[in-house]
């Protein structure tokens, strides 16, 4: 090609990075990707092979990790990890040394993950690494302020992580960076086509000084991941696929494991007819065909405005037909490899099947390519309702449709089962100000996307995942409170009603408690009801017993309370000071009705403690503050504490009264509508109090209290789809089928495993909100 063709062609010629240093790495390793365990590489063996998906070229063997090498990095995890805590200030400046090492060698990072991934050597150079380092320093902060700011947080323990192929070692630092920082110790699994960078990585762990054991790296497939799930860790820690997030939760259930898991997603890019359109064709770019589209929070479902909707798809035809694709190594190439034979095939597959819309593929390069590539690819004209638009592709496909008024580009960009990314493009920003917070989404963009940072939290929710990593909200995934000097965390037992071959009635009036549904009264649909009887053997009334059906209908009435989310902190917190002033009124009536039920003689201190946990949550109703989070752009990031939705809450059925309230009041406090099914044992309690509810302005459906058993109950509130969380502080086994059954929409769960614990109002908060993170570029 002659000078005066490139002028005409304005074309770009090659600008290849030299692979010579990696490949040296690598051989200079024997060419093997095997594990490293308290500080040592340990076995070495050829496996199965890891090769460059741009050539098709092994690049290294790697070892499958066994169950008997599971078990001895997790042990030497284990060893390791009281000495690791105890110092705050000592993790710091390993964490520190850590960020600075991976700076020193940068360049040599960047080329293996393009070589092991496939991306664009400009991705893994200027927007992988630095993240990574950047939240390596960013965490040696944290653990630097731990002890002073976190007095009452200790760290988990050992935890297991499990990370995918797209992000290498980005993952890798998102999940080890504050593992470290909170006192943890891990044990982590690389994707089994993406190994060689966290090979890397254990080297500079080595030189900064990491003591042994407390970085550990296991390699290998699926079922080295699965040894890892089912290891003796302390947490899970897991990014990757719906369908494997399942799968761990359904592992994990009742082993009492903490468990994080970013899934999944199909993000919503809508723009609006007054956008900046060249700059929202430019996002898009960035949106969907960054890192070939194997991104979970890709912009892969296009929502545009029908009145541009022509005029945006030209623009975008004609910027696909400027991209470049080819080998990584090459610094003009846009949008490299997919990462493996099987994802391409999937891929392929998944687009040969479609049949509706009109499909747009960019040219391909000018050159054959021999590795895993495959076109950037616009389909438009789908319903909302199509496949394409429902499924995850993960590669560079996007799907497209158009919307007419805001309202119904809410409704199209929350019809999917994911939530955890979306973009918005408008120059109205009171519009965008109205959109972002009706988006069920983990974190939205405003007139960007794909902006991450170390300081600012990231995670879904629906099938996209539960919990968050960065921020200080991402460190609560990896903490737990810390026990008092001299308390300790005890089994419960559950509580004995008392019998009687008597039954004489305590009072000749019949007192059969209904179902509170509805902000009404209401029979249970079974027509069964359980006799409730005083330490005297006296008939104190029935108790209706509650069904599936019951369920159904309380969780219908949550649905129709949904304004309750969105309402003021203030007017909740007016409505909990009158429902605490209404018990207050008739403190003595309910303590003398504990003391009937219980035998005992703490009615009048549960039910003073009841009114005050109740004030207590109308204060916090309109104090419980987001954050702007310092991220280095121009711009900010707006963490916003949100309801979770409908919770479902099996009570402390140790306590009539307070085992109600202690959950219901921070729940309502935060926005969230309730189902919660009371005291099997003494349910009278909680029935009364709904009297409370119908006198004190609660709107009906926000609170709905049912009776009968959490055995029978408890599978049915896991499994239902339009429960958003379940809680269990029953003493009734239950913890593992909640968390089993939970799959269905992979719920949030908090369950007791049948063990007393005094939680802080951190926690409380924490539980009863999601945050979302919403960020905002400015300037010109």
């Amino acid at each position: 090609m002659t000078i005066k063709d490139i002028f005409e062609s304005m074309d770009y010629g090659p600008a290849p990075e030299s692979a010579v240093e990696a490949l040296a790495w690598l051989a200079d390793r024997g060419g093997i990707a095997g594990h490293f365990i308290n500080g040592k590489w340990d076995a070495l063996r050829d496996d199965f092979p890891s090769n460059n998906p741009a050539t098709g070229e092994k690049l290294a063997g790697v070892t499958k990790g066994t169950a008997e090498e599971v078990a001895k990095a997790v042990a030497a995890a284990r060893k390791a990890q009281p000495k690791w805590a105890k110092d705050g200030a000592a993790r710091a400046r390993v964490l520190y040394a850590i960020a600075r090492l991976m700076q020193k060698n940068a360049r040599l990072l960047a080329v293996m993950e393009t070589l092991d991934n496939g991306k664009p050597i400009r991705e893994s150079r200027d927007i992988d690494i630095p993240l990574a380092i950047r939240h390596f320093y960013h965490h040696a902060g944290f653990a630097q302020l731990m002890d002073a700011e976190m007095p009452d947080a200790e760290p988990l323990g050992v935890c297991g992580q499990i990370i995918p192929w797209n992000f290498p070692l980005l993952m890798l630092a998102w999940k080890i960076a504050p593992a470290l920082a909170m006192g943890n110790t891990v044990v982590l699994k690389p994707a089994e086509y993406t190994s060689l960078s966290a090979m890397i990585f254990a080297e500079i762990c080595t030189a900064a000084g990491v003591p042994p054991g407390v970085v550990n790296i296991i390699t290998g497939d699926g079922e080295t991941g699965a040894e890892l799930v089912a290891a003796d860790v302390d947490k899970i820690a897991f990014t990757g696929s719906t369908a494997v997030g399942r799968i761990i939760r359904e592992q994990t259930a009742g082993s009492g494991k903490a468990l994080s898991l970013e899934l999944g997603g199909k993000s919503p890019y809508i723009v609006f007819e007054d956008a900046d359109i060249d700059s929202a064709v430019e996002g898009l770019v960035d949106a969907i065909w960054f890192n070939s589209g194997q991104v979970c929070c890709a912009g892969s479902r296009l929502l545009v405005q029908e009145g541009i909707a022509d005029r945006f798809y030209a623009k975008l035809r004609t910027r696909m037909d400027g991209l470049r694709i080819g080998d990584g190594l090459d610094k003009c190439i846009d949008v490299g490899a997919i990462v493996d034979p099987v994802q391409l095939a999937q891929i392929k597959a998944m687009v040969d099947a479609n049949t509706a819309g009109e499909t747009y593929q960019c040219a391909a390069p000018k050159t054959e390519l021999r590795g895993c590539f495959y076109p950037p690819t616009l389909i438009t004209g789908l319903a909302p309702s199509d496949t394409l638009m429902q499924e995850e592709i993960f590669g560079p496909v996007l799907v497209a449709t158009t919307f007419r008024t805001p309202a119904e580009a809410i409704e199209i960009a929350n019809n999917t089962r994911y939530g955890l990314a979306a973009s918005v493009w408008t120059e109205n920003i009171n519009l965008a100000l109205d959109i972002a917070p009706k988006l069920v989404s983990g974190i939205v963009w405003v007139n960007a996307t794909n902006l991450m940072d170390a300081a600012a939290g990231f995670g879904g929710v629906r099938e996209s995942g539960f919990g968050r990593e960065g921020g200080w909200e991402g460190l609560m995934g990896y903490t737990k409170p810390k026990i008092k000097s001299g308390g300790k965390s005890a089994k419960v037992t559950a509580p004995t009603p008392f019998t009687t071959q008597d039954g004489t009635p305590a009072d000749p009036l019949d007192r059969t408690a209904k179902l509170y549904i509805g902000g009404k009264q209401a029979r249970p649909d079974g027509g069964y009801s359980q006799p409730v009887f005083d330490k005297s053997g006296k008939l104190l009334g029935h108790a209706s017993i509650a069904n599936r059906k019951d369920l159904r209908n309380a969780i219908e009435a949550n649905a129709a309370a949904k304004g309750w989310s969105t309402s003021t902190g203030h007017l909740r917190a007016q409505i909990l000071y009158y429902v605490g002033e209404n018990l207050s009124a008739r403190a003595d009536e309910f303590a003398t009705r504990i003391k009937q039920l219980t035998g005992g003689r703490t009615g009048s201190k549960e039910v003073d403690d009841a009114i005050s946990w109740l004030f207590t949550w109308a204060a916090w109703a309109d104090k419980h503050d987001g954050a702007a989070k310092g991220v280095p752009i121009r711009g900010v990031a707006l963490a916003m504490p949100e309801p979770v939705g409908n919770i479902a809450i099996l009570t402390d059925d140790t306590r009539p009264l307070m085992g109600l309230i202690e959950p219901l009041a921070p729940a309502l406090a935060m926005g969230n509508r309730v189902t919660a099914v009371a005291s099997h044992a003494f349910p009278l309690a909680a029935t009364d109090f709904y009297q409370v509810l119908e006198t004190s302005d609660l709107p009906a459906g926000v609170a709905n209290i049912l009776t009968g058993s959490h055995t029978e109950l408890a599978p049915h509130m896991a499994a239902h789809a339009n429960i958003d969380a379940v809680w269990s502080f029953s003493t009734a086994d239950v913890s593992k089928v909640v968390e089993a059954k939970s799959t269905s929409n992979i719920k949030r769960t908090w369950v007791n495993h049948r063990q007393s614990r005094s939680w802080p109002s951190s926690i409380w908060r924490a539980q009863s909100t999601e945050i979302k993170t919403i960020w905002f570029p400015y300037g010109e």
